[in-house]
């Protein structure tokens, strides 16, 4: 217990002097991980008289980088307030892609799956705290039906290690995600609270080729669970229709439903995601146009209706 405490105070004595001397994104970034891991001893510890990280002591800067710096201008990893948890429905999701080869659904899937969990309003993402498939191996079979990967050119582990440098990174500013294997613990989390599929079965609502639904309908019944404020998103496909692909639930800094952001007219957030992210290719679904909710066919995902 001792030799480690030891150690992580080793390592702590050396970030945070690396700190004291950062002038890139790139030294940042190689410090951040680091911190955010260390146990609440450490960081008591580090508290004390000749522990502190700035000439004010203000330990929790570390999160920002050195107060005053031109770096905390910059970059603000955790400055974000609200986040969108993200939903896809596969039976609409390969609508929105451009080419049919692209669109896979793997037998297995039949349910709405996780697109992301993406905090908002962050100017710039800490893309280089890397993660291993050793990191989320006992999340791979939870993981593999409930975040899937609906591209043929991309593989599960890609999908999922791509969200967690674009987005994890960023959210691991709260204590209960600082880490890959606790950021998606959290995602599979909030894929079971929010069963929309089973919200809108019981509600009658139902994927189908010929019965169009109104935004107001889907609305009313997944309004008491996702809050007032989750966003019903559709694509266009080649037939001009208005097809349910997405449904976007904004979540409170402690995943409370609820928080108030503002999103582009395709969707996606006011301020983006980062270096890397690709705007949604989808849209609102139009309040006074009715929208499909297509059933999934494993064998021609992208023409399930033809």
């Amino acid at each position: 217990m001792i030799v480690k405490l030891y150690q992580q105070l080793s390592a702590a004595a050396a970030a945070l002097g690396a700190l004291r001397i950062i002038e890139t994104e790139e030294m940042w970034c190689s410090v951040l991980p680091l911190l955010v891991s260390l146990s609440p001893a450490v960081l008591f510890l580090l508290q004390l008289p000749g522990y502190t990280t700035t000439q004010e002591g203000h330990w929790e800067d570390y999160k920002y980088g050195p107060q005053g710096s031109e770096l905390r201008d910059k970059k603000h990893f955790c400055s974000w307030k609200c986040l969108l948890f993200t939903l896809q429905w596969p039976g609409g999701f390969c609508q929105s892609l451009n080419k049919e080869t692209l669109c896979r659904i793997p037998q297995s899937i039949n349910n709405w799956t996780i697109h992301g969990l993406w905090p908002l309003r962050v100017r710039s993402c800490c893309e280089c705290w890397p993660m291993f498939h050793s990191d989320i191996q006992e999340l791979e079979a939870e993981l593999t039906e409930y975040w899937p990967s609906l591209l043929k050119i991309k593989s599960s582990f890609h999908f999922w290690k791509e969200e967690w440098e674009k987005h994890g990174a960023c959210a691991a500013c709260v204590e209960g995600m600082n880490s890959p294997l606790r950021y998606f613990q959290i995602c599979l989390k909030l894929r079971g609270q929010f069963d929309i599929h089973k919200l809108l079965e019981d509600a009658g609502i139902t994927p189908s080729c010929e019965q169009p639904y109104k935004v107001v309908e889907v609305h009313q019944v997944l309004a008491p669970h996702l809050g007032d404020r989750h966003e019903i998103q559709c694509v266009t496909d080649d037939k001009d229709r208005e097809v349910w692909f997405q449904v976007k639930i904004p979540l409170s800094h402690n995943l409370t439903v609820g928080c108030e952001h503002r999103s582009n007219a395709d969707g996606g957030p006011a301020s983006g995601y980062g270096p890397g992210w690709s705007p949604s290719p989808g849209h609102p679904c139009p309040p006074q146009v009715p929208f499909y909710y297509f059933p999934i066919d494993h064998q021609q995902p992208q023409r399930p209706c033809g």
